[in-house]
């Protein structure tokens, strides 16, 4: 019986700097087995693409400019690690194959003046179409042997979801498992599946890791190992806090809870895949690896709970609150679902709700603010005598296993904000089983995650004790 393949990732991070490409080659060698790798788009990439995407509906020349923007970039890696000069030719015209097909694609854009869904998102997934042709072709030049293999050769479905859509399992199991069977190294552009009519649909910003995830839930794999530019998931921001620690093992849902709320170290959906099948997830460095395969942190049903319980403090800046008042908003019937409704069909995600008496507070992007109060003061509220929202804040989050249960942890939490006068617009706790948020003024943030993680990290108990946790 065949040993289980492992799935590797390595991200636009990994791919900042001519020479990243081999580190790349080296961590694959040390495998010793053959892997399926998902690979994204060379750093910067896609911002640039979505950037042209825009600038074509006008502006024509903007398609010559990414053009050679992306034959000069991907072309530089070739010249750089590939010697034969049969090979670089090779790969440069397909490589130019490629982006000729991406300008067609844009000079739609520009003669329509618009860019339709499907669109956007064949376009945007060119970054990841480009880098995997070209590291399967540095990876054979360094005796690796590797294959190409896109999500159409795949059969990697989805649900048709336009920019943000999910992995069909039932649709791509079998396809995927079959198409991998090989005894050689894949290499998958990661960011996008075929909707059940075969168009491209990306699976959201960042959604390579899911990506990942998904592939490797399909083939039941040993593992997702995600190489990151960073140590892994660590106790704070390590640019905020100085005294900063690698947590070594993290559960699904602490490290789901922690991406959801600003660990920008995984994409948030990355952990739905696996954890029913308990895959673990294996962070590494690209910038700090040795002869052997040791992850920084580990992510499965095995964790470890602190006396402390508090795991990590994080934050995001991305969230506003839309907030509707009045004398009787909290109980008047209708209400919830009527603005829930309008923003649902406006395609406005809402993150959570946090309702009293007197008002209704829905955590919202801080890029859907203003559209949210348009649609809400529009929607004729009964009960609701004022309408506003709040941007300039950041929402708080402290994580852990049973912090819900270990007496206290909430007023040190709370304690420590105090003691910097720092002002607690709203809290909420109970939401999740292994997470407390609160919001703040954004003004009040460093100093917020400082007390915090002094409080909880700051001067290491000698007697301190570490529990395994295993849960079902």
């Amino acid at each position: 019986m065949k040993d289980k393949k492992i799935v590797v990732k390595f991200g636009g991070s990994n791919l900042k700097k001519k020479e990243d490409i081999g580190r790349i080659a080296q961590a694959v060698k040390l495998y010793r087995q053959p892997i399926v790798i998902v690979v994204s788009a060379l750093y910067g990439v896609t911002d640039m693409l979505i950037e042209i995407l825009h600038k074509a509906k006008t502006d024509e020349s903007a398609i010559e400019e990414i053009k050679s923007t992306l034959l000069e970039a991907h072309g530089q890696l070739i010249d750089l690690y590939i010697e034969n000069q049969g090979k670089k030719d090779e790969i440069k015209i397909k490589i130019l194959q490629r982006i000729e097909e991406l300008e067609k694609y844009f000079r739609g854009i520009h003669y329509l003046g618009e860019v339709p869904d499907f669109v956007e998102d064949r376009v945007l997934s060119y970054g990841e179409r480009l880098s995997s042709l070209v590291l399967t072709a540095l990876l054979n030049s360094s005796d690796i042997q590797a294959e190409e293999c896109l999500p159409e050769k795949l059969g990697l479905y989805t649900n048709g979801e336009f920019r943000n859509a999910a992995v069909d399992f039932n649709l791509s199991c079998d396809n995927v498992k079959q198409a991998l069977s090989g005894d050689r190294v894949y290499v998958i552009p990661g960011f996008y599946g075929l909707s059940p009519d075969s168009r491209v649909t990306l699976l959201g910003r960042g959604g390579s890791d899911y990506t990942a995830a998904a592939i490797a839930r399909c083939i039941d794999a040993a593992s997702v190992d995600l190489w990151k530019d960073v140590p892994g998931f660590m106790t704070a921001d390590p640019k905020l806090v100085s005294n900063t620690a690698v947590i070594q093992k993290l559960t699904y849902s602490e490290a789901a809870e922690l991406s959801y709320f600003g660990a920008r170290i995984l994409h948030p959906r990355t952990f739905e895949p696996v954890s029913d099948r308990n895959i673990s997830i294996r962070l590494f460095n690209i910038y700090d690896f040795d002869e052997k395969l040791e992850p920084v942190t580990v992510i499965n049903h095995v964790g470890v709970i602190k006396d402390d319980v508090i795991k990590s403090v994080t934050f995001s800046d991305d969230f506003a609150v839309l907030r509707l008042r009045g004398a009787g908003v909290g109980i008047k019937p209708g209400i919830m679902a009527k603005v829930t409704t309008r923003l649902n069909d406006e395609r406005i995600n809402i993150k959570s709700i946090i309702t009293a008496q007197t008002s209704i507070n829905l955590l919202l992007s801080r890029d859907d603010l203003a559209a949210a109060l348009r649609i809400a003061k529009q929607s004729g509220l009964a009960a609701v005598e004022e309408i506003d929202g709040l941007d300039d804040i950041s929402l708080i989050a402290v994580v852990g296993h049973g912090l819900l249960e270990k007496p206290g942890i909430a007023a040190r939490t709370f304690s420590a904000v105090s003691r910097h006068h720092i002002n607690v617009r709203t809290i909420s706790a109970g939401a999740s089983e292994v997470a407390i948020y609160f919001i703040i003024d954004k003004k009040d943030r460093e100093n917020a995650i400082k007390a915090i993680h002094s409080e909880f990290f700051g001067t290491p108990d000698p007697t301190e004790r570490y529990m395994p946790l295993l849960l079902i």
